[in-house]
């Protein structure tokens, strides 16, 4: 079967720089601007089938919103493929890609600054579906589709006429589910999408969004920093670092047997999520390096108590470990080092 979306070895960097201070200056006199560049995604590869949920994860600044982004096509991969039901889009322009918005919709983390102010929200939601039929759709019949749309959501009539900033967080946040709807696609790629709200309303627009998923047969890539979000609505889950996936498998799998040990303090910083099952504390000493200078070998090396010498020089690729679970971390080769 195709996967819905299928992304192999995606790089994103971006050029930094520029202001008169950073201009150097050559023998003939002649000024250019260095090229420095951040590596924010680092040769990521995943799957997402329909009806699935995959959810990356990672400290602020990982790469995972890059990821999403680049994947939504709001940025140009530096480098490696993209693909929508098979369809290579990683090179497409913008009126190439209008046909395939209609296949994959973005939800933001921010429901307010991702909702046009100067638009009621029966507009907002009607915006994509004449953007996709040219304006040949009915208006009656998009007004009908666009009020039912805000039922599903959970919201009435009366809000269709409302403006954005006259609603709550969960209220915006169901206004871009709806806005999402309204094409029919078959991936939504949600960029942290409860982190701004309270801990109450992120739970009702988890059980929304899993309900739509069954409803309308809906894959999700899954952007959170929150682990108990993720163990709540993920079935596969991919862990980021420094711009590269360092550990992916099931939902099971990697919060009952993690093998990265990033994975490892990740967990065991997290509020237990298994009350039975208390989790070794694993503190992190330094800071996370910067992406304008990654480190020799593991991008992890610099942090991990169990750092050895190959881990210096030989930078690890993902291995199949069993039952979906693959780990980029030199220990799976020796386990003995390996002492969790």
């Amino acid at each position: 079967m195709t996967a819905m979306l299928q992304v192999e070895n995606l790089h994103q960097e971006f050029r930094i720089g520029g202001s008169l201070l950073d201009r150097m200056k050559f023998a003939d006199g002649r000024l250019r601007f260095p090229d420095t560049r951040v590596k924010a995604v680092n040769g990521v590869s995943l799957s997402v089938n329909r009806g699935e949920v995959v959810a990356l994860v990672g400290e602020s600044g990982c790469g995972k919103s890059t990821v999403a982004k680049t994947i939504a096509r709001i940025y140009r991969p530096s480098q490696g493929a993209i693909r929508i039901e098979g369809e290579d889009i990683s090179s497409y322009g913008v009126r190439e890609m209008l046909p395939v918005r209609s296949r994959m919709q973005m939800i933001f983390q921010d429901p307010f600054a991702s909702l046009n102010p100067r638009q009621k929200v029966r507009d907002i939601v009607a915006e994509p579906l004449l953007e996709q039929t040219q304006g040949r759709a009915a208006r009656k019949e998009v007004a009908q589709k666009t009020l039912d749309l805000l039922a599903r959501v959970g919201l009435n009539t009366e809000h269709a006429g409302r403006y954005p900033h006259q609603f709550s967080g969960g209220q915006r946040q169901r206004i871009g589910i709806a806005r999402a709807l309204s094409v029919n696609p078959g991936l939504i790629i949600a960029d942290e999408p409860v982190s701004a709200l309270d801990v109450s309303i992120q739970a009702q627009i988890l059980n929304l969004m899993m309900d739509l998923r069954d409803e309308f047969g809906l894959a999700y890539l899954f952007i959170s920093h929150d682990l108990s979000v993720v163990h709540h609505i993920a079935d596969r889950i991919g862990v980021m670092y420094l711009g590269f996936l360092v550990e992916t498998g099931s939902r099971e799998k990697l919060f009952s047997a993690p093998r990265h040990p990033y994975t490892r303090a990740l967990l065991s910083a997290a509020p237990s999520i298994e009350k039975t099952r208390p989790r070794e504390e694993i503190e992190l000493s330094g800071e996370v390096p910067s992406a304008l200078d990654l480190p020799s070998g593991c991008c992890f090396r610099t942090r991990c108590p169990l750092a050895f010498e190959r881990c210096k020089v030989e930078r690890p690729t993902l291995k199949d470990m069993g039952d979906g679970q693959q780990v980029a971390c030199h220990l799976t080769d020796e386990p003995e080092r390996d002492t969790q």
